[in-house]
């Protein structure tokens, strides 16, 4: 019992980064938490004292369950390699860049776009910054091989980023016309920024804190924020454009957007400390 506590503390510990890192190489947040109970199958089958590195233990694990889930996802096939010629050295400013964008969602459709090996090299190189002699035990290449495969997703993902940007302006700009409508208490423009099927959910705590319950419809979304959101202000959400709503400077409440289109689909109010600390959330300045 003693040893199982220990590696439970152990994964509670990284469960916050394994799901980060999971997330960017899946884009999807249900097959995340799937690899990531995965790795926590497997730590709690070892032998904590074959474990030097716990962090470095479990992200080799969860990477390799991702790409294993991503060569099983699609029928897609990885273009030849060609000869492992090495590539040069990454210039580092143009690496940090590509952080930032690759963690937005208008990459993550690029990021489909590219093999599994291609994208487990950039994300874990580009976004976690592990080095090319640990990533390429994982997708089972050189490191020179590794470097490449990153190299060219990132390519790849530079050549996206105009059109990422855009995408985020957009939803930028729907997110902004929502909130000033909200606050103004513009039925109308609620109605022009929802689109008619749109869902609201809230968790427990938002609810107590005066959140309507679930709402299916243009006419009931609006009618629950007519006159609200004072408080609310467009924010990055782990890289996704949505709402942050702050009081005497804390974030209080975050609102996940869903998009149909160029309207809003879905709105997700999330309140619960535990939840809201396990955010990204950065608030857009007025």
């Amino acid at each position: 019992m003693g040893e199982k506590k220990f590696l439970a503390e152990q994964f509670e510990r990284h469960r916050a980064r394994l799901q980060a890192v999971a997330y960017r190489m899946l884009g999807s947040r249900a097959e995340a938490e799937d690899a990531v109970q995965e790795a926590w199958i497997r730590l709690a089958r070892s032998d904590a004292d074959d474990i030097d590195n716990f962090g470095g233990w479990l992200t080799t694990v969860t990477a390799r369950i991702c790409l294993d889930m991503l060569r099983s996802r699609t029928s897609r096939r990885e273009e030849p390699m060609g000869p492992q010629i090495p590539e040069p050295v990454d210039d580092a400013a143009e690496r940090d860049t590509m952080r930032g964008d690759a963690i937005g969602p208008a990459l993550l459709v690029v990021l489909d776009t590219l093999s599994p090996a291609e994208r487990v090299a950039f994300v874990l190189h580009d976004i976690f910054d592990l080095p090319f002699e640990k990533i390429a035990p994982i997708i089972e290449r050189s490191p020179a091989a590794a470097r490449q495969l990153a190299s060219r997703a990132r390519r790849r993902v530079q050549g996206a980023r105009p059109s990422a940007d855009a995408d985020n302006a957009r939803k930028r700009r729907i997110v902004e016309a929502f909130l000033a409508a909200s606050k103004t208490g513009d039925l109308a423009g609620l109605l022009r920024a929802l689109d008619p099927d749109v869902s609201f959910r809230a968790d427990a705590r938002a609810v107590r804190m005066g959140a309507p319950p679930d709402l299916r419809g243009a006419e009931a979304v609006a009618d629950a924020f007519k006159g609200r959101a004072q408080a609310g202000r467009a924010a990055l959400i782990d890289g996704e454009i949505g709402v942050a709503v702050l009081f005497g400077g804390r974030l209080r409440i975050a609102l996940r957007i869903a998009f149909t289109g160029d309207r809003i689909g879905g709105i997700e109010a999330i309140a619960d400390p535990d939840r809201l600390n396990d955010l990204s959330v950065t608030p857009f300045t007025p």
